[in-house]
């Protein structure tokens, strides 16, 4: 079945300077035709009057571009029209575009998709262009970019590489064991073996989620201890509500921030102490007790011991008189009133954030390829019968083949690209 042609905005929203509307399919430089007259030279940008083929009525002075598939972008015939970009300038020309045979509104992620099934992307450089779009620090830009460029796709490439040739190898041992001129089940064995570990230590490096989620940091303490005024200190605005009266953080207060590039999120919790009795407060105390069990670094704001020995013991309130000197076996004393310490207090936070993070960079794995990976480590798990063996070696082909897209399901397909805008 031949596919539609399709069109949308791929720029923001107007209005603004430039609008780049993208149509993308057979029937590209067609449309291209009917609106600007002329084709103009593939991959040069051309000034065009763009009129209503119907009426002849101008719609706008604009720069085209032609590119023909399948060295496009999706893979097929693809026209961008970079137009004033003025709301009703985009209106008009996306009516213009509606009335040309054979076109549609694109789908959100549409173009993607069509990249990736006509060969231009694998899934795992999608997946990547979709966390570059959503990238808010440096960190999270840096990895999206590597997956997206396919530094992943390469490195799973050379997997599939050296599993098609231990496959062969493994049938070769079935179908000519009595040759002499066939690698010993010894070498296979450790081959195999060697691949594993490899992928074994790439799916130890550090996740995905923590970089696109934040490093989740909760402060803690007794009321009062200045776990509020703290979170206000490291945000730079009024995220919590302060007072002295005991008790008024009863409920969890997230707050995402970026520090030198790195992804966190800062947990303000209730104070943490004996109760009193009122049931609102005991929920707010294991809702706190609950986030110290399931966060990356803990902020212990009291003198007394932490519940977790790993926990960073910060001395606060240091301004305040009597408490200008901090305890021995704090980490280190801070004021949030006067910034005193709060420097070294971020130091700390990114020494312990880049143990957790990858490397600037870096690809980090998602979950679901991870869980793909491990399916192949799963696989190639030693097994003493060639038959077996053989078998685990294409299932494992098969998982690699399904972190690429090379074999996958619909739904899934469907689920990553409905996380793309409109016109990607």
């Amino acid at each position: 079945m031949t596919p539609q042609t399709i069109y949308a905005l791929s720029s923001g929203a107007p209005p603004a300077a430039v609008a780049v509307m993208r149509v993308s399919g057979p029937d590209a430089g067609a449309a291209l035709s009917a609106l600007a007259g002329a084709m103009p030279a593939p991959r040069r940008a051309a000034l065009r009057t763009l009129a209503d083929f119907s009426t002849g009525a101008p719609l706008d002075r604009a720069l085209v571009i032609w590119f023909p598939g399948p060295a496009s972008a999706t893979g097929e015939d693809l026209a961008e029209l970079h137009l004033h970009g003025g709301r009703a300038v985009v209106a008009r020309v996306e009516t213009a575009l509606a009335a040309l045979p054979g076109l549609r509104p694109a789908d959100p992620g549409e173009f993607t998709r069509r990249a990736f099934e006509n060969g231009r992307i694998d899934l795992a450089e999608a997946e990547g262009l979709a966390d570059l779009l959503a990238a808010e620090t440096e960190s999270q830009r840096l990895s999206a970019m590597a997956m997206a460029g396919g530094a992943l796709s390469r490195e799973v490439e050379q997997w599939q590489d050296r599993l098609l040739a231990l496959s062969a190898r493994a049938e070769a041992q079935l179908d000519f064991a009595d040759e002499g001129d066939v690698v010993g089940d010894a070498a296979l064995d450790g081959d195999i073996a060697t691949l594993r570990s490899e992928i074994v230590a790439r799916l130890a490096r550090p996740h995905g989620e923590r970089l696109r989620d934040g490093v989740r940091v909760a402060i803690a303490g007794p009321p009062n201890a200045g776990k509020s005024t703290l979170i206000n200190a490291l945000a730079g605005r009024e995220a919590a509500i302060t007072s002295p009266q005991p008790g008024t953080t009863r409920d969890l207060i997230e707050v995402p921030l970026a520090i030198a590039g790195r992804p966190f999120v800062f947990i303000d919790t209730a104070g943490l102490h004996q109760g009193t009795g009122d049931a609102i407060e005991a929920i707010g105390m294991a809702r706190a007790r609950n986030v110290l069990a399931a966060s990356d670094i803990i902020l212990w704001l009291d003198d007394a011991p932490p519940p977790d020995p790993a926990a960073i013991r910060v001395h606060a309130r240091s301004d305040q008189p009597g408490r200008e000197r901090a305890e021995p076996e704090a980490d280190l004393a801070i004021s949030a009133v006067t910034g005193a310490g709060l420097d070294r207090l971020e130091a700390l936070l990114l020494d312990r954030a880049d143990a957790l993070l990858p490397r600037p960079g870096e690809v980090a794995l998602n979950r679901r390829q991870r869980a793909l990976l491990g399916e192949c480590c799963e696989a190639l798990e030693p097994n003493d019968d060639p038959l077996i063996v053989a078998e685990a070696l294409r299932l494992a082909r098969g998982a690699l083949d399904r972190l690429t897209g090379r074999a996958g399901t619909e739904a899934m397909l469907d689920a990553l690209f409905g996380r793309f805008c409109i016109g990607k």
